[in-house]
């Protein structure tokens, strides 16, 4: 198996499924600019070398020398990840560290790169409940905004009870028209 090879044919594919889901809705930009950064040598050399097929090739990068350089590269430029949004506060709060809140459009991307996330390593067998499965699966909640919680948690809820077409519909009709509160 070319590894490099496998990992540009997933990252694009994953990269494909965000960019219909993001056109579905509206956000024409954020789909055909999503991710590029993985394609640049940074994080490509090392999603290839760590490619597995199943996860993400950072967790593999992180299991093995302890931090995944291309995560920290990426996140760094990729506003639709929770992470480039948290800052130094400045309330007196343990670690000095405290998430912003994320602009609208950038949550309804990061539900589009959790949606197509899961339908690329699902396969076949991915259905509407998976995201929010996954979200709820972690030992430690995301350090997001409460007001990008909300979003996400409502978008994700939405998708496993009322289903993509309903979902989208509703990001496009309501949110992104009207804005989120």
């Amino acid at each position: 198996m070319n590894k490099a090879w496998e990992h540009f044919k997933t990252i694009t594919h994953h990269k494909l499924l965000v960019m219909d889901g993001c056109f579905r809705v509206g956000l024409y930009r954020q789909g055909l600019l999503h991710d590029l950064s993985k394609y640049s040598p940074t994080e490509f050399r090392v999603g290839a070398r760590y490619f597995q097929g199943d996860r993400s090739p950072n967790n593999a990068e992180r299991e093995d020398i302890g931090y995944s350089s291309a995560w920290l590269h990426h996140k760094g430029r990729n506003k639709h990840h929770y992470e480039y949004w948290i800052d130094y506060s400045a309330k007196e709060i343990e670690g000095g560290m405290a998430p912003a809140p994320m602009p609208v459009r950038y949550v309804v991307e990061m539900f589009m790169d959790r949606v197509a996330a899961c339908k690329v390593y699902h396969g076949a067998a991915y259905r509407d409940q998976d995201p929010l499965a996954y979200y709820q699966s972690s030992k430690t909640p995301p350090p997001l905004h409460k007001k990008t919680k909300r979003l996400l948690e409502f978008l994700l809820h939405m998708l496993a009870e009322q289903g993509e077409e309903k979902t989208y519909r509703y990001i496009r009709k309501r949110i992104l028209r009207k804005g989120w509160h």
